[in-house]
């Protein structure tokens, strides 16, 4: 799908959507439960249908209805390989894959995008080592096979907290007690907390140390009845970054004491207003790079993105991206080997983006119109994978969208 978006008229107030990161985690544990749950989840995206799909092929009857989730465990599969489709979404993958290898589920899973090159290690020697097997890297399907020993896990905490999350939801279900060391500075610490604040909603124990974590096996995952998938910090961005470019748009159903590291946009944004030239560490917010490259262009002076190496393994090479975002729209950029450095306040125009196939990169575009002028965006769908309503909701607040596709 192609749009045509002027953003310059942008304002009014949109509602939150449902956090992916925590609608995620929410499902995972409900799945491993003894009793059904209840989770309150006001909007789906394609990342969140992509675990639900997954934990009801191995885990659990799931339906959806008037924004909730039923999640009813059933008993886990047997011993015949199952089949699983993590569409686009690395979340799922990687928390699910130590998951699977827990409870012993063979399976060959379809990935889709740039997922198959997006990395497992060290996540998948770990695993290996203790007890299981999985292909090679880039494997399409990717199989799974064996069952997951306890043991003294150590992972990087630079690579991904994913691989992180993923032993934590896994670890728990082994027979023995487990170490998980993290060496290095653990990049991405806020998801790493979430996930621990939904497994401490579900009755499991995990226990920080000096160097990471002791998790004690043999638990189970305890129902809390219901519960609810809070508001979306990194769709809020968008929003934001909107009203910092001069749109007055404001975005409600935010919890101010959240936990999701993407709720850091607002300090970021005001250092940015008061700092001529500002230097963003962006190394526990990777989602914020590209939509905060959009945010530079309309800031006097020059911005720093740094700390952004890992950005260049999402679903597009972000500081790549990033970069030809800018030039497209006649900023000035430099884009270093794990960062950018964008001259703001210059003329701008607008033009044509190929979102190519990242979910952000074409919201950012769309953003940068307030400023730019018209912008085309070529592959706009992909906004779907994490903010379905995102074209619907600009036109809501006055944006102009002129889809040159038929809509989907």
């Amino acid at each position: 799908m192609t749009v045509t978006v002027n953003g310059k008229n942008l304002h009014g107030t949109v509602p939150a959507v449902t956090s992916k990161s925590m609608a995620h985690r929410l499902l995972i544990c409900a799945a491993l439960a003894e009793e059904p749950t209840t989770i309150g989840c006001s909007v789906l995206s394609e990342d969140i249908e992509a675990t639900w799909h997954c934990l009801e092929s191995a885990f659990a009857d799931i339906s959806y209805h008037d924004g909730a989730f039923t999640v009813t465990p059933h008993k886990k599969a047997a011993n015949d390989t199952i089949a699983i489709d993590c569409g686009e979404s690395g979340s799922t993958l990687r928390f699910l894959i130590p998951i699977l290898c827990a409870q012993g589920v063979n399976a060959d899973i379809a990935l889709h995008g740039r997922l198959p090159d997006r990395p497992l290690s060290p996540l998948r020697e770990e695993l290996i080592r203790y007890g299981c097997t999985l292909s090679e890297q880039g494997s399409n399907p990717l199989s799974v096979r064996g069952k997951l020993q306890s043991g003294n896990f150590t992972l990087r905490g630079d690579v991904s907290s994913q691989f992180i999350s993923g032993l934590l939801f896994a670890l728990p279900l082994c027979k023995g007690d487990s170490t998980l060391t993290i060496t290095g500075k653990l990049e991405s610490a806020s998801y790493v907390d979430m996930t621990l604040w939904a497994l401490k909603a579900f009755g499991i124990i995990i226990q920080r140390t000096d160097t990471g974590y002791k998790i004690p096996g043999g638990q189970t995952y305890r129902s809390p009845g219901m519960i609810e998938a809070e508001g979306d910090w990194s769709a809020a961005a968008f929003w934001k970054v909107c009203k910092f470019l001069g749109a007055p748009v404001e975005v409600t159903g935010l919890q101010s004491d959240s936990l999701q590291g993407d709720k850091a946009i607002c300090d970021i944004l005001e250092k940015m207003r008061t700092e001529k030239n500002c230097k963003i560490d962006i190394a526990n917010t990777p989602d914020l790079v590209l939509i905060l490259s959009v945010a530079a262009l309309g800031t006097p002076g020059e911005t720093t993105i740094c700390n952004a190496a890992r950005v260049r393994l999402k679903e597009s090479d972000r500081l790549a991206t990033s970069a030809a975002l800018i030039r497209t729209m006649g900023g000035i950029v430099q884009e270093l080997e794990d960062g950018l450095i964008i001259q703001g306040g210059g003329a701008l125009h607008g033009g044509t983006i190929d979102a190519t196939g990242d979910h952000r990169i074409a919201m950012s575009a769309a953003i940068a119109s307030v400023i730019c002028g018209d912008v085309t965006i070529h592959g706009a769908q992909s906004a779907s994978k994490s903010y379905p309503a995102f074209w619907k909701d600009f036109e809501m607040l006055g944006g102009s969208v002129k889809y040159q596709e038929e809509r989907l």
